[in-house]
């Protein structure tokens, strides 16, 4: 009991060092920006809560990107009506997603397998299609939901920023760019006021992991018709576990609009859902740290590859002769800018084939197999 603490804390204590120090390690890669880094906190955190229902559960949601399409929805609706804090925003998008969740879950989980899966796809759907056409008024539609200087702002003060905030505090506001072997790394606020939610997140869900409620959700995994035969009653546990992760959802669209105050239907489509499906299963589904890794991935290649177009791609193969440097561009091509899911879709196979326990399972491996210890299980 006592080493489980200490291994929990030791690694609680390695996030945090690694959050904290984000742009120092990102700026080598080209990673450390504003914008990105606040997108590995968002998603990370978004991950996470996938994870407490799909890693520990086993039950496969098509459909949790309603949860941080409707969170977006929510922090904008107060910087609109009450200001730019992003504290209300923030406590308006848990709620509301953590409503929608209930009810959606409530009607989901009647239905294990396949079916639940096709029916958090088809409320997926179905609320894509009412935020883009049905629910105009609310949602803005096709256009998106935004912020004007009309808008009421009840709580707006005439000094207040005119920019989302924590009491003054600008979330776009880079206070310290430090340069080291040649690399900048830039440090922003929004970044450390989601890098704050994502360690509070990685925290809850670790709690959540190591608790009897934990245990009970790894035993619906195990065989939940086991559990029902004793007696057991899961249908609270999943449900419970459905609106944690939703809330988590919530929290993290609630985090894309304090950083970037627009919502749009687009948030809420299947392959916004599909997208944190890859992360979880990416970075290994049922672990700690595996969707926050494989969040981070995705968004690191979105990010990158999507930018190398024919002139960097040039600059990289210039020492070669023309003939060679113009056939290893052809080659290269397809894979980077538009083609990036190309080569995102190779990994994940890749992955999937070979470390079927995703990144996280296959660096413990390795550790294993460099430490000894899996020649020592063998024999």
């Amino acid at each position: 009991m006592n080493n489980s603490k200490y291994s929990d804390a030791a690694l609680l204590l390695f996030f945090i060092i690694m959050v904290v120090a984000g742009p120092f390690i990102l700026a080598p890669f080209g990673g450390s920006y504003p914008d990105l880094l606040q997108k590995f906190a968002i998603f990370g955190i978004f991950a996470i809560g996938f994870n407490i229902l799909f890693g520990l559960t086993g039950y496969l949601s098509f459909g949790h990107a309603v949860f941080l399409g409707v969170g977006s929805y929510g922090a904008v609706w107060m910087f609109k009506l009450l200001s730019y804090n992003v504290l209300p925003a923030l406590v308006m998008a848990v709620v509301v997603a953590g409503f929608f969740s209930v009810v959606i879950g409530y009607i989901s989980l009647r239905r294990s397998g396949i079916y639940f899966s096709i029916l958090t796809l088809a409320f997926a759907q179905m609320m894509f299609n009412v935020a883009y056409s049905v629910a105009t008024p609310i949602t803005n539609g096709e256009t998106g939901l935004q912020i004007y200087n009309d808008d009421p702002q009840w709580l707006q003060g005439a000094d207040s920023p005119l920019t989302t905030n924590l009491f003054g505090l600008k979330m776009n506001e880079v206070f310290w760019r430090p340069e080291f072997f040649g690399f900048e790394a830039q440090f922003n606020v929004g970044y450390y006021f989601c890098a704050f939610f994502l360690v509070i997140a990685f925290y809850l869900a670790l709690r959540i992991t190591r608790s009897p409620f934990g245990m009970m959700l790894r035993a619906i995994k195990t065989n939940q018709n086991r559990l029902s035969f004793t007696g057991v009653s899961t249908r609270p546990y999943m449900l419970a576990a459905f609106v944690i992760s939703g809330m988590y959802a919530g929290l993290a669209g609630g985090l894309w609009a304090c950083m970037d105050p627009l919502a749009g239907a687009e948030r809420m489509q299947w392959t916004a859902s599909g997208e944190v499906v890859l992360m979880t299963i990416l970075g290994g589904a049922g672990t700690m740290l595996g969707p926050v890794l494989g969040a981070g991935f995705i968004k690191y290649f979105e990010a990158i590859f999507s930018k190398i177009n024919d002139q960097v791609l040039h600059s990289w193969f210039a020492f070669m002769p023309d003939g060679m440097e113009n056939f290893m561009v052809a080659i290269v091509h397809p894979f980077v800018g538009k083609g990036w899911h190309l080569t995102l879709g190779l990994l994940f196979m890749m992955i999937v084939i070979f470390l079927p326990g995703g990144l996280i399972g296959g660096l413990t491996s390795l550790g294993r197999v460099l430490t000894g210890r899996g020649r020592k299980s063998k024999g």
